[in-house]
């Protein structure tokens, strides 16, 4: 027999009716104000209108979601802040598919299900997709304030007629499960078909000790996790555990790593937790066999961008990665040449692969930005090398217009917001500090197995009182105060080649540059290249074992 329950406007009749029937809101772990959902007329400006994103006859992929979703009414990062649903598209064949996100941060599976499905579903075609993932919101009081509870569990029977206490408006509350029901049965009954997914995990690791002592990130297998797929068991319906994928990668990262994953709280993504989430939800696309998602697995993207470095069996390579002094033209005998081009000159290439990733006109930050980094890493296998020089393109004002390429100066484990703007596109963008970009790299190729070796940007030709130009107190000092924090291994080519030039005098120098004072010649590049190698030396480098 159905239980219902009238919930009393007084707040001590309310407690007493809880108490009584156990229906007590859940807990609001989450310790996060979202204030997006204020205005309706505004967030459904902001979202694209159900359907319009359809290419001819091709089936749509709707994201049903709160602000892990879609950050902010604009859900543009104007915050820092990123949900999944931004980047879930790069998973997907455009030619074949569309992917919509039409979630709203501040929603529950209540107040979504209430005030914005109706909407979605008037544009829900037979043979569409959609995902279902909440549960953040699902807190708080019944029937004040954002008034988005929803009872705990999945039971079908019990609800609350509750009466909001700023509207007066009337309103029956169900389970969690009970909402995610109807999510399920409306859309099978449009024709398409549903996907169930459990939360994405928040900055906070399991308080119960593991056997191996190793921090284990919470999860919510014993809540929002479970009654999801108790749900989709039920009915029979998709079910990916987006928050076991994500959560056993930040298992793997370094508690620095983790953290910058999310930004301003513990459960709003930065991009690159948003990046990662979109991965995790495509990566348990792909491995769920239910036999409704089979179809969508053909539209999907499944291989990830590479460097298309030629791997031989047994042996390890040296990834190079940076700027035009370390990959140029590299073709004209007298034209300019970064010295990764003569990398071959000083490492034995039978024993170990030589990969120049670098690109002219790059910056830590705007070669992270163009997922030159991310084709490094998903190359990377233990005992490979990555060798690490910026620095460049990192100085200038350049931070929100032009190239978009500029750090901010230092080493600090901090950040800025900053709307750019560029002839190409205006965008939101967090810009870190120089030291904060290597230290991600340093970090990023060591989770891999892999040896990160940081090498000091190339000096300038540009002289003083007979000596060429030496920036130690500016990016030298940011060098050595990443090794000091980190402990990489260190290669001062900066000070190595200065030395060298300083020897051989200004006059004789003008043949190792060419057309500036920043760009090699051909003999520039491989006295740099040279210098490499004795660096390595000089560093006790396990790398040194494969120089000529």
């Amino acid at each position: 027999m159905k239980r219902i329950i009238t919930a009393i406007i007084a707040l001590t009749a309310c407690v007493s009716i809880q108490a009584q029937n156990d229906y007590r809101p859940m807990e609001d772990v989450n310790k996060v104000v979202d204030l997006t959902l204020d205005s309706l007329e505004k967030a459904q400006t902001a979202r694209p209108k159900a359907g319009s994103s359809r290419k001819g006859n091709n089936p749509v992929l709707f994201l049903v979601g709160n602000s892990t979703m879609r950050t902010g009414t604009l859900g543009n990062g104007d915050n820092g802040q990123w949900g999944w649903g931004y980047y879930a598209h790069e998973y997907f064949d455009e030619n074949q598919i569309t992917v919509e996100n039409q979630a709203l941060g501040g929603t529950s599976s209540r107040t979504f299900y209430r005030r914005l499905w109706p909407d979605v579903k008037k544009g829900i075609r037979p043979g569409d997709y959609v995902i279902i993932e909440l549960g953040h919101n699902d807190n708080g009081p019944f029937d004040s304030g954002r008034a988005r509870a929803t009872i705990r569990g999945i039971s079908a029977t019990d609800s609350i007629n509750v009466v909001i206490k700023e509207t007066k408006e009337k309103e029956t509350v169900y389970s969690y499960g009970e909402y995610l029901r109807r999510f399920v049965r409306e859309t099978r009954a449009l024709g398409a078909h549903p996907i169930l997914m459990s939360l994405t995990p928040r900055n906070a690791y399991d308080t119960t000790p593991s056997a191996s002592g190793i921090k284990r990130v919470a999860r919510v297998d014993q809540t929002f996790g479970l009654w999801a797929r108790q749900i989709a068991e039920e009915l029979n319906c998709p079910f990916v555990d987006l928050n076991e994928i994500s959560a056993s990668k930040y298992d793997r990262m370094s508690e620095w790593k983790f953290n910058y994953h999310f930004y301003l709280d513990h459960i709003h993504t930065s991009a690159f937790g948003a990046q990662l989430n979109a991965r995790s939800a495509a990566d348990g696309l792909l491995m769920c066999n239910h036999p409704e998602v089979k179809a969508l697995h053909g539209m999907m993207k499944t291989e990830r961008p590479t460097t298309g470095v030629r791997r031989q069996k047994g042996k390890p390579v040296v990834f190079i990665t940076g700027d035009s002094t370390v990959k140029n033209t590299d073709k004209e005998e007298d034209g300019m040449w970064g010295w990764g081009s003569q990398a071959a000159t000083i490492f034995d290439t039978d024993r170990i692969t030589v990969q120049n990733s670098a690109q002219a006109g790059r910056s830590c930050r705007s070669y992270l930005r163009e997922g030159r980094w991310d084709k490094v890493i998903n190359d990377l296998r233990p005992g490979d090398f990555v060798l690490i020089q910026f620095g460049h393109n990192d100085a200038g004002k350049e931070l929100d217009y032009g190239k978009a390429r500029n750090d901010i100066m230092g080493t600090a484990d901090s950040s800025h917001v900053y709307r750019v703007r560029t002839d190409k596109e205006v965008r939101n963008e967090v810009v870190y500090t120089f030291g904060w970009y290597l230290r991600k790299m340093i970090d990023d190729v060591r989770e891999k197995g892999a040896t990160p070796i940081l090498v000091s940007l190339t000096p300038r030709n540009e002289w003083t009182d007979g000596k060429i130009e030496r920036r130690n107190d500016s990016f030298g000092h940011w060098y050595r105060d990443v090794v000091e924090k980190t402990g990489v291994e260190f290669l001062d080519l900066h000070n190595l080649s200065a030395d060298s030039f300083d020897k051989l005098g200004r006059e004789a120098t003008q043949a190792y540059y060419k057309k500036d004072h920043t760009h090699t010649s051909k003999l520039g590049a491989q006295l740099n290249a040279h210098n490499i190698a004795k660096g390595l030396l000089q560093c006790n480098s396990q790398l040194a074992k494969y120089l000529r």
